[in-house]
C-alpha cells in the first residue's frame, strides 16, 4: 500500500492545498463533483478534455475534414481556405472525442472497419496517459498563474485500463500519487445496473484495453455469426458494456487498495458545497486509518 499525501484527516483538513484525483466509472459523479469544487474556487483539470484538445485535436478536426471532403460544396469551400472546421469540445460536451473514437462494424450503420478502430484506440491510450502525466504540471500552472490552492483532477473512466495497480512503481499512478490524493467512487449493484440500462438507451463510444477488445470482438463474431463488416456497432458496443464495468470494477478496487481511498456514489451524491466534499474525504481518510490499525 502506498503512502498517501495525506495520511490522516487532520492533514488534509488543515492543508493549505487540497489535491484530489477521482476516478470511477463514468456516470457516478466525478464531473458534477469536479463542477461543484470548480464553482468553490478550485482549479478543475479533465483528463478527457486534455485527451480531445491537446493530444486528439487534430485528429478529431482532420476526421471532420475528411467528411466534409465528401460534400461538394464542402470540398471547395475548404480547398479555397473559405471556411474553417474545428472541434467545439469542452468539459461538459466530450462529443467530438466520443464521435473520433468510434464503434466497430458495418460501415452502413456508422461503424469502423476493425483495424481502424484499434488504431484510434491506441491513439487514445496514449492520449490518457500524456494527459494523465500532464497533471503535476497543471497544478504546478494552477497555483503560479492562477493562485488557484486547490486542485480536482476529473480522470476519464478508463484511466483503469492503462495502468496496472498491483505493479509498486507503475509509471502513471506512482505520479499521481506522490502529487494528488487518488479517490475511488465506488458503485453500487443498483448503479452498475442504472448504468447499464442508460448505455443501452444511448451506447456512446469508449476505450477497452487492448486484451480485452479483442477478446470480446473475438468472442462476440463467434456468438452472433457475423461477418467484422456486417457487425452493427450499437450491438457490439451494447453487448460490451456490462462486460467492461466487470472487468473494470477489480482494476478500480486495486487502484483504491494500493494506491488511495474509497468512496461510494452514494456518499458523492450528497456532497452539494466544497466544504461538504471535505468532510467526505476526512471521512474516508478516518476510515482507511481504522483499517490499518
Amino acid at each position: 500500500m502506498a503512502s498517501l499525501i495525506y495520511e490522516t484527516a487532520r492533514e488534509w483538513t488543515e492543508s493549505p492545498n487540497k489535491r484530489v484525483l477521482m476516478f470511477g466509472m463514468s456516470g457516478l459523479g466525478k464531473t458534477r463533483s469536479s463542477a461543484i469544487l470548480r464553482a468553490g474556487g478550485w482549479f478543475h483539470y479533465s483528463v478527457d478534455y486534455r485527451i480531445g484538445t491537446r493530444y486528439m485535436g487534430e485528429a478529431i478536426a482532420d476526421n471532420f475534414k475528411r467528411e466534409a471532403m465528401k460534400v461538394p460544396l464542402l470540398r471547395e469551400l475548404l480547398l479555397s481556405d473559405s471556411v474553417r472546421i474545428a472541434s467545439n469540445i469542452t468539459f461538459d460536451n466530450l462529443a467530438p472525442l466520443s464521435t473520433y473514437l468510434g464503434k466497430p462494424g458495418d460501415p452502413a450503420l456508422g461503424g469502423l472497419p476493425f483495424e481502424e478502430y484499434r488504431r484510434r484506440q491506441a491513439q487514445h491510450r496514449e492520449a490518457e496517459i500524456a494527459a494523465l502525466l500532464d497533471t503535476p504540471r497543471f497544478i504546478e500552472r494552477a497555483l503560479d498563474l492562477y493562485g488557484y490552492k486547490d486542485f480536482i483532477c476529473d480522470t476519464s473512466g478508463s484511466i483503469c485500463e492503462v495502468v496496472n495497480p498491483d505493479y509498486p512503481v507503475d509509471p502513471v499512478l506512482s505520479v499521481l500519487s506522490r502529487h494528488l490524493l487518488l479517490v475511488w467512487i465506488e458503485g453500487s449493484e443498483a448503479h452498475t445496473a442504472e448504468l447499464v440500462k442508460r448505455f443501452d438507451r444511448a451506447p456512446k463510444p469508449m476505450y477497452y484495453r487492448p486484451e480485452f477488445l479483442l477478446e470480446a470482438w473475438n468472442a462476440y463474431l463467434a456468438e452472433t455469426g457475423r461477418m467484422p463488416g456486417a457487425v452493427d456497432p450499437d450491438a457490439f458496443v451494447r453487448w460490451t458494456y456490462a462486460r467492461a464495468l466487470a472487468h473494470r470494477q477489480p482494476r478500480y478496487a486495486a487502484i483504491a487498495r494500493n494506491w488511495g481511498l474509497t468512496v461510494t456514489a452514494d456518499q458523492v451524491a450528497g456532497v452539494d458545497t466544497p466544504e461538504d466534499f471535505n468532510a467526505l474525504i476526512a471521512e474516508a481518510l478516518d476510515r482507511r486509518a481504522e483499517a490499518a490499525a
